[in-house]
């Protein structure tokens, strides 16, 4: 059976999904098990990317959805959005590191932008990058998304978000209007 071929399902996390979903995300962006795919972060960061309680809580938060993308019953996508008003925040996508590259991930954010659009009226979405991911940046661009220059600093000491291998890392703030 071409795999390949095999239509994608959306759905919202359960807390029965943390597990798969957790060692979705860490294949996705540390170790290296990452390097199979052109997201890996693992040159920048080590230690874990997320954990099953930070996982845990965008499923349960009000006005927060974890979108599970599925193919042929296996989870091989997610992505966090979140209503903040006038705009949606998007994060947490990851998608399997063997998978990439195949244009699942165009799908998948055109899909969470109009669920976002049409579920809660927003207007933008929003999500912040690291600022030194130009090939990510890159990718978010060719999507619509624009740099904004609006930067925060990276939580460095708190390894929940992984062990930073040099010292120049912030966040981005990237913008694609939704209408």
């Amino acid at each position: 059976m071409d795999t390949a071929a095999s239509p994608l399902t959306f759905r919202d996390a359960t807390d029965a999904d943390v597990d798969a979903l957790v060692a979705l995300i860490e294949s996705a962006y540390r170790g290296d098990a990452s390097r199979a795919g052109w997201t890996t972060e693992a040159d920048i960061l080590q230690g874990q990317r997320t954990d099953p309680q930070g996982v845990l809580e965008v499923v349960k938060a009000p006005d927060s959805r974890l979108l599970t993308v599925e193919r042929d019953g296996r989870i091989v996508a997610c992505c966090q959005l979140e209503h903040r008003g006038a705009h949606a925040y998007f994060g947490m996508f990851a998608v399997s590191p063997a998978l990439q590259g195949a244009g699942l991930g165009k799908a998948i954010i055109a899909e969470a932008e109009r669920q976002a659009r049409t579920t809660w009226g927003v207007t933008e979405m929003h999500m912040t990058v690291i600022s030194v991911r130009d090939d990510l940046i890159a990718w978010y661009e060719r999507r619509g998304y624009r740099r904004t220059g609006e930067t925060t600093p990276f939580p460095y000491g708190d390894e929940r978000f992984g062990i930073p291998q040099r010292d120049d890392l912030r966040f981005e703030l990237l913008v694609k209007p939704l209408v």
